[in-house]
């Protein structure tokens, strides 16, 4: 449905229009291949595969091609990670549909775009000025250590983990003793609280 929208959106608009659309990474990617996108859109949040690893796979497949993020999810939380695995810009649905066509336009034109609350929080702490104690332990994880956090928040025991990421549960079990370290908990419990706690406010669209 937000997809649907989404297009209608910009295929109102005299100088865009959507060449092709994927419900899910596997056949996102077959799509890109045959539509040959000036820019692709993409949510962080996806079945089977995690919004910052499919950028990596997109741009290692295709490396020119620009990605927007359009995510209901915190840009404070989110934007850095995926900003990092190489997207051109990040911006949270709530802004709107005018928002929304100048972040596409701003990323086709050859530029990064980011809301004036994200530059100024990246700027800040790129500049060392961010106050103390605004950082998030989480932000310590990696990209796959956040990534299986969160679906610790969903639920998934360590088996479906595995079998969802193509990882060992052997692998999963080291993530997961990484993640307590980093965030020092003490045990399992703790974990999957925490993680479930954090996971409800995320799905409620409000910060930890």
């Amino acid at each position: 449905m937000t997809r649907d929208g989404l297009a209608n959106l910009i295929n109102k608009q005299p100088d865009l229009t959507v060449c092709c659309e994927g419900a899910e990474p596997a056949e996102a990617l077959q799509k890109i291949a045959k539509g040959n996108p000036a820019l692709i859109l993409t949510d962080i949040t996806m079945p089977g595969r995690s919004g910052t690893e499919f950028i990596k796979d997109v741009l290692a497949l295709y490396p020119g091609i620009p990605i927007l993020v359009v995510s209901m999810h915190d840009e404070l939380i989110y934007a850095e990670r995926v900003l990092r695995a190489g997207a051109r810009g990040y911006i949270m649905k709530e802004a709107g549909g005018d928002k929304i066509l100048e972040a596409i336009r701003c990323v086709l034109s050859g530029q990064m775009y980011a809301s004036k609350r994200l530059s100024s929080t990246m700027l800040d702490s790129f500049a060392g000025r961010r106050p103390r104690g605004s950082s998030s332990p989480i932000e310590n994880l990696s990209d796959r250590e956040f990534e299986i956090f969160q679906m610790i928040g969903q639920g998934k025991a360590t088996r479906d983990i595995a079998d969802e990421l193509h990882l060992s549960a052997k692998t999963v079990d080291t993530h997961r003793a990484h993640i307590k370290d980093k965030l020092k908990l003490g045990d399992t419990t703790s974990l999957i609280r925490h993680a479930v706690r954090w996971f409800e406010t995320q799905d409620a669209g409000t910060s930890p």
